[in-house]
């Protein structure tokens, strides 16, 4: 074996042990962003996206540009299972609009019966397939992991981002997060930057699942109203 595929060889298996050093991480990554996401989303998709992301990395990695391997990794890995969760057909322009109308027909529904209708109640109130409510309700919940911009994006108002300047962005959420209550404010905070599933934000501030995630849609809606007004 000639000394330039000696040296590739050592190269290739230097980049494998890389990856396979912080394998370990992309799957406590895919277990968490797993616990926040409907069970019809495959743990183990979310590992091998993960896993052959990492793996792409490792090999194009230069250590003289980042002196941390996954401190230059973790955010692209996560962006890759970002990605698959954009690429799934549930997950389409097309489905925002019914999961609007059915967000909205529970905030209805809760005000009157301080409980959230079924998939059937909701059916039955929009008059469409209860099927499509499952959907677009695992839709939804998909779309909450997802960053601002893709929550706030519609069909209507395409490009609506792109058009304001960033600082104007982070100050419209600002005014928008002050004007709720104190238990508001932390449940958007552990949800976004603490990262903490419904569940365990409903353990600490002792509300339902459900109320937790209508204050969060509430908080997107009142942010896309203020950033459109802009």
């Amino acid at each position: 074996m000639s000394g330039a595929n000696v040296y590739s060889q050592e190269l290739k298996h230097r980049e494998d042990q890389l990856a396979i050093q912080f394998l370990p991480a992309v799957k406590a990554m895919s277990f968490r962003l797993k616990e926040r996401l409907p069970s019809s989303i495959d743990y183990m998709d979310l590992c091998a996206i993960g896993t052959e992301e990492l793996v792409k990395l490792a090999r194009r990695y230069d250590e003289s540009q980042n002196d941390s391997f996954w401190g230059y990794a973790k955010t692209r890995v996560y962006g890759a299972m970002l990605d698959y969760l954009r690429s799934l057909d549930m997950v389409s322009r097309s489905s925002r609009r019914l999961i609007k109308e059915i967000d909205h027909a529970i905030e209805v529904y809760m005000a009157d019966h301080d409980d959230e209708p079924s998939d059937k109640e909701l059916a039955d109130i929009l008059g469409i397939e209860e099927e499509k409510v499952r959907e677009a309700r695992i839709a939804s919940d998909i779309y909450t992991v997802l960053p601002l911009d893709d929550q706030l994006g519609t069909p209507e108002e395409s490009g609506m981002l792109e058009r304001i300047e960033h600082e104007d962005l982070i100050e419209a959420i600002q005014e928008v997060l002050m004007s709720f209550e104190e238990r508001e404010q932390i449940i958007i905070q552990l949800y976004y930057f603490e990262e903490l599933t419904l569940k365990e934000i409903s353990e600490i501030v002792n509300i339902t699942e459900s109320r937790i995630s209508q204050i969060h849609k509430s908080v997107i809606r009142r942010i896309k109203d203020a950033v459109g007004g802009r």
